[in-house]
Parts: C-alpha cells; structure tokens; sequence
C-alpha cells in the first residue's frame, strides 16, 4: 500500500517507510538525526497503570530498536470516557509516566478522542548520531543473530484472560513487556549492531523475515536456542492463541521454510504476537557470546544467539531449523 505513495527525495530523510524500519529518521546536522514514531495497544491486561506501563514501554522501544535515545513523548489515547471513568484513564497515564520517566524521556502532551474500546500509547521523539543509527537493513552473510527478550507474551496474555493462568503465572511475561529496551540498546552499542529491529506485533518469525528482505539475505533461526517464557509452549498445547496468529503465519506463507518439522505448538511461538518484545539483531559472530554476555549483565537474562545470517538472497529468505 504504502508502496504506491510518492516519496521524499530530500537526502536528510535517513530512514522513510520503504524498508518497513521501527521508526522513521531524519537529519537536524551533522551529529544529529531525529527518531519519531508512534505506537497504541489494546489493554493486554485489565489493570489500567500495569495497561500504562506496557503501552509506554512498547512505543519507545522504537527508538531504541533504532540506537536513538528517547526524548519527548505525547500521549495517543482513544477512551470510552462514560464507562470507565477518569479515574481509570488517570491510573493509566500514570503508569505510563513511570515507564517515561525510567527512560528519562520527558512527557510534553498529547490528544484524546472517545471510542467504545480503551486504546493508548505514546508518540515518540529521539536522538541518534547519524553514523550510529541502526535499521534493520544491513545484515550480512557470517554474522550471528541475538535476541535479548523471551517469547511468549501474547499467548499468555490470552490464557490470562482466560482464566488458565493466574497473576503469579503472568508474572514473568509481565515483567518483560514492562521492561524498557534501554538497558540492551546501550549493552549493545559497542558491539556496533549491522541491524536491529525489536519484535513486536508480527512475531519473532515477521520481524525476522523484515530484516532478511530488508538486508537481501538469508536467516537461519535455530528453534532449539529461543528463549522461551515459562508456560508459553503448553498453553499453544492446551489449545490457546492470539486473534493474530493467523494473520501473521499467512503473511509468511511461502516466505518460511523449514519450520514444517516443528510441532504444532512450536510453530505458533515463532506467529506469537509480542507486546514489547526483544531486540533482535545482527552483530558480528565472533563478538555474539560476549554481546550476549553483556546483556545479561544488564539484565536481560534470557538473551541469547537464536541463529545467524547465512548468504545474500534476493527478496531474502527465512529457514527454521
């Protein structure tokens, strides 16, 4: 669709809507560019501060999917104002206001409108030397493929809801759809990332299969190595999932080879939409342990090399093993 719009021609537009990035880019001068973007949700959880929270952090993770540091953020919100009341939409923005304030981003505004179904996020500004900003374009043959978040959060908000899972089994996808990207963007700065998305609403398998198209190249993901959150897989085996697994698995159809021997319950983890997910990158092979070392440090723990870049493909390729 976008594909048929005219484009700018301006050379200061670093990064437009052609490659499907994070976020778009734009230069101010020669040591420094300008990240926007702009994210909303649905509630994935009833709570409206815990629902703030997760919105915030899953807007400004685009920013930091693209090396830039978060700015300013204006507040998106669609709200069914007569049945929910202001106390609930305070609770909300509340929350996200604790999450801006960890990323030390600063909240300047931002517009409302009525709806039937609560909606909210952010719009958000940053900063990025040219030079440093990372797209999910670039990666190439040899390097090694890191992921700093697990996967599992869409369907476990879904068996939340639900009612097979509790508050203490939805802890842990909880705590990483809270969690900024800020501490594994800048754990992997030094490592110079040849690109860099975070994956979010089209699964591990769509995000992956951008960059590949993106780089003109082949990914080879190893099932075995992705970090999983705890009771991810058995609820796919008792039978839930995600009003977006069937979209994102036919996005891919012919697109994805490989993933055919998994399990049924397998090949929906790589179709899971995640909520805030983790970066995934690629960085040179003989750097990825200790990359991966470093995020841990800071304290994604389940980070981990998924896979690696294989050969230059036209229109890319992604393979499961």
């Amino acid at each position: 669709m976008l594909a048929e719009l005219p484009r700018s021609t301006t050379p200061d537009l670093l990064v437009g809507f052609e490659t499907g990035d994070d976020a778009g880019a734009y230069r101010l001068s020669d040591e420094l560019a300008l990240v926007t973007t702009a994210d909303f949700i649905t509630p994935p959880v009833d709570d409206p501060a815990t629902f703030g929270r997760i919105a915030a952090a899953n807007a400004l993770s685009d920013v930091y999917a693209m090396g830039g540091r978060p700015l300013t953020c204006l507040n998106l919100v669609a709200f069914p104002s007569r049945e929910l009341g202001p106390d609930v939409l305070e609770d909300i923005l509340r929350g996200a206001l604790e999450v801006i304030g960890q990323a030390d981003a600063h909240l300047v505004g931002g517009h409302s409108v009525e709806d039937a179904e609560p909606k909210f996020g952010l719009a958000v500004n940053g900063l990025v030397h040219p030079d440093e900003l990372w797209r999910n374009a670039g990666a190439r043959p040899g390097q090694a493929l890191v992921l700093t978040k697990a996967l599992g959060t869409g369907v476990l908000f879904n068996a939340h809801r639900k009612g097979w899972v509790d508050l203490d089994g939805l802890a842990p996808a909880l705590a990483s759809s809270t969690r900024l990207n800020r501490a594994a963007a800048e754990a992997l700065a030094p490592f110079r990332p040849a690109a860099c998305t975070d994956v979010t609403g089209f699964g591990l398998a769509g995000h992956s299969l951008e960059m590949a198209r993106s780089s003109g190249v082949r990914l080879r993901l190893d099932f075995e190595r992705l970090p999983l959150l705890d009771d991810a897989i058995e609820q796919y085996r008792a039978g839930v999932g995600t009003g977006l697994n069937l979209v994102n698995r036919q996005r891919l159809d012919g697109l994805l080879t490989g993933h055919e021997g998994l399990e049924e319950a397998g090949q929906e983890l790589l179709f899971d939409p995640q909520t805030n997910g983790g970066l995934l990158v690629a960085l040179e092979a003989d750097r990825a342990d200790e990359a991966v070392a470093a995020l841990r440090e800071a304290g994604d723990a389940p980070a981990a090399v998924i896979g690696r870049v294989e050969d230059e493909v036209e229109g890319g390729a992604l393979v499961i093993a």
